[in-house]
């Protein structure tokens, strides 16, 4: 199933805190992900935090038409979530692994 962004807010800098439909949510810096002719002009901090939640693909859009698609937003802000908390529990975890589980 492909993750659906519900909502995203402006965190400073670069990053958005993003909520997923599932509850996942949490920061993501995507400044390393501002190359190449559509991500480029982004790196303008006026025009990046005009981003959006696309109604029909919910994913984060911009009106230049740049798009990050949310698989790529889901597995960085899982990623995020487990650097800031360390919790396992924000981990992809193995099933068979018992001895990592919370």
């Amino acid at each position: 199933m492909i993750p659906r962004v519900v909502s995203a807010s402006y965190a400073g800098g670069y990053v958005v805190h993003l909520c997923f439909a599932d509850g996942t949510e949490g920061n993501v810096d995507l400044e390393p992900e501002l190359h190449g002719v559509l991500f480029e002009p982004l790196k303008d901090r006026a025009l990046f935090e005009q981003f959006g939640v696309h109604p029909e693909f919910h994913t984060l859009c911009w009106p230049n038409g740049a798009d990050i698609a949310p698989e790529f937003l889901y597995e960085k802000t899982r990623a995020s979530a487990c650097d800031a908390t360390g919790s396992p529990s924000q981990r992809l975890l193995n099933p068979t692994d018992v001895s990592a589980a919370p």
